[in-house]
């Protein structure tokens, strides 16, 4: 997922909170990264021209992790802006397939993690720590809104 702006304005993003009871999936991105190298990050990427965000969300859940999750009915749960992009960030509990590496270009791990575990991580966005630790403890933070069902 690389994070710039061009003369449209901010990038796009779309990105997925990935749960599974009482895991959540990140990815690891490359240390070769231009943007953001080194760091767990959600999976997620770009809004291509002629794609809604939600599209976008489904497309890029495949390509990164070969699952087909379905469109996205609400809000996003959360979303962070930055001076060269606006990242919206979907809840997703219900997926079909194995998530894997299916973007070895872009990260070197895909990996669940437990609250307890997400303390050690460094992330690509401060946000992510308190998102993800209120995601896995059903926060009230975490609107079922944007859920994939």
């Amino acid at each position: 997922m690389t994070i710039s702006a061009d003369d449209a304005g901010p990038a796009r993003i779309v990105t997925a909170v990935l749960r599974d009871d009482e895991r959540v999936l990140l990815v690891h991105r490359n240390a070769g990264r231009r943007w953001y190298p080194d760091v767990w990050d959600l999976p997620g990427g770009h809004v291509d021209a002629g794609e809604t965000p939600t599209e976008s969300l489904v497309r890029e859940l495949r390509e990164e992790l070969g699952i087909t999750a379905s469109e996205p009915s609400g809000p996003p749960m959360h979303q962070i802006r930055g001076e060269t992009f606006h990242m919206r960030i979907w809840l997703v509990d219900d997926w079909t397939g194995t998530p894997v590496n299916a973007a070895p270009d872009e990260h070197d791990a895909v990996a669940w993690f437990e609250a307890s575990e997400l303390d050690h991580l460094r992330f690509a966005h401060e946000p992510l720590l308190p998102l993800l630790t209120a995601a896995l403890a059903g926060h009230a933070a975490t609107s079922r809104r944007g859920t994939v069902r």
